[in-house]
């Protein structure tokens, strides 16, 4: 994943200019956008922390997706040497994502830690198999797009596919959603609709100049946001996770829509 764009993805839908982020975490507009066109270097754990609460969504989640884990890792086994030991086990014995699972929600079990105490974002459960849609044949992502809008609910009052599809290519014109690792993620605010998600897979990927990586677009992961503000941001920075996680990967195995929405749990369970 290239988290340039999906810090620009979230700055944008925040409403936050590049100079007023800049300006809240004191670096200058300049560094901010050779950040988020992939020019400079990821930033340092303390700054996408920094970032993450300026925009309005949980540190974790940006940092996660920065694969900086590690980076904090190193302070907490310095001092607390039989933790890094623990590590160290975990990566000898290869756990998988379905034991890492297991781990975690011991953890959170036992030791429940109060910045989890929020709601986890998952897509999974906003997923159906009505909306899931593998192997896509289509010219190009308008009619991608089109064809995913098509498969939402429509009840008295909900928007109209035609009005779907001008919000969302709108915000493509605004800034592509192109997230890297083949994975794009339309989006828009609909209120006061309910947050749902659409998925598809290309049997063809679109090859789209905007994507950050270069790498073909495979996966499109459409949302319909409910309302703005911290719970739709939460939700854009965890599908941003999941596309560096190897999501397209994962998907592309898929033989059933049931079966690609597992592929999604195991990910997010994993993470």
């Amino acid at each position: 994943m290239h988290l340039g764009a999906t810090i620009r993805l979230l700055r944008l839908d925040a409403g936050l200019s590049l100079r007023d982020l800049a300006q809240r975490i004191g670096v200058s507009s300049a560094y901010l956008s050779r950040v988020e066109h992939g020019h400079d270097a990821v930033p340092t754990p303390d700054r996408l922390e920094a970032i993450a609460r300026e925009i309005g969504i949980p540190p974790r989640l940006l940092v996660g997706a920065a694969h900086k884990v590690g980076c904090a890792i190193e302070g907490y086994a310095e001092d607390v040497p039989s933790a890094g030991m623990l590590f160290l086990d975990i990566a000898r014995r290869r756990l998988g994502p379905a034991e890492i699972a297991r781990i975690r929600a011991f953890v959170e079990r036992e030791f429940p830690a109060p910045e989890r105490r929020e709601e986890r974002p998952s897509l999974a459960r906003l997923l159906a198999p009505e909306r899931v849609i593998l192997q896509l044949t289509c010219p190009g992502l308008e009619d991608a797009i089109e064809i995913a809008a098509s498969r939402f609910p429509r009840l008295h009052g909900e928007p109209s596919v035609r009005h779907v599809v001008a919000e969302l290519l709108a915000r493509e014109q605004t800034a592509s959603t192109a997230l890297g690792g083949g994975v794009m993620l339309p989006h828009g605010v609909f209120s006061p609709s309910k947050t749902t998600a659409a998925l598809v897979t290309l049997a063809r990927p679109l090859v789209l100049p905007e994507a950050p990586d270069g790498l073909p677009i495979r996966v499109l992961l459409v949302l319909l946001l409910g309302e703005p503000g911290g719970a739709a941001l939460s939700l854009l920075a965890h599908a941003a996770r999941l596309s560096s996680d190897g999501l397209a990967d994962r998907l592309a195995a898929a033989t059933s829509p049931a079966d690609a929405i597992r592929g999604v749990e195991e990910i997010e369970d994993a993470g």
